[in-house]
């Protein structure tokens, strides 16, 4: 059993690769930005801060990764990791549970390509729509990464086809 913590900007394809590693390995994935459109459109007659429904959701995601690792289930968060805590309490979380920890990062360095993916997705409230080369900049040294562990990262610039099997590969290694 596994517990998948995904990293990277919005638009550098996680979400694409949880899913397909999800169809071909069942493994249930909490998606970051599903449960903070659903706390934001479910209090749009009282709107509720986005910092707040970002701290919310966090703890929702936390709550039902820990829900399904009890149970056996193989488990991605899919979600920019961008604070100490997140790796923290993923290792916890996997500690507690049993289950082997595993950080793929996503990466782009093409704000020009960032953009495109944002603007052309379908975009749920939570999701930007573009980015300044700044924020872009800030954000991706932000990013945090388990000390001493072995983690992947993939250029996802190039066809998911291409990195694929090295995503499935690393998942199914033995320590």
């Amino acid at each position: 059993m596994f517990f998948l913590q995904m990293s990277g900007f919005p638009g550098s394809g996680k979400s694409t690769l949880s899913r397909e590693i999800a169809r071909r390995l069942d493994v249930i994935i909490v998606d970051h930005d599903v449960t903070k459109t659903a706390l934001l459109e479910s209090t749009s007659q009282h709107p509720l801060d986005p910092v707040l429904a970002g701290k919310i959701a966090y703890d929702i995601d936390w709550a039902l990764v820990e829900f399904h690792l009890s149970f056996g289930r193989n488990v991605i968060l899919d979600s920019p990791c961008l604070y100490d805590v997140m790796i923290d309490r993923g290792l916890m979380i996997a500690a507690n549970n049993g289950a082997t920890y595993r950080y793929i990062e996503c990466l782009i360095d093409d704000i020009d390509e960032i953009n495109r993916r944002l603007q052309e997705r379908e975009r749920k409230l939570s999701q930007i729509s573009s980015v300044s080369p700044e924020d872009f900049q800030r954000t991706v040294a932000a990013s945090k990464k388990p000390p001493f562990m072995h983690t992947l990262t993939i250029d996802t610039n190039r066809p998911l086809e291409t990195y694929l099997p090295d995503a499935i590969a690393y998942l199914q290694a033995i320590d």
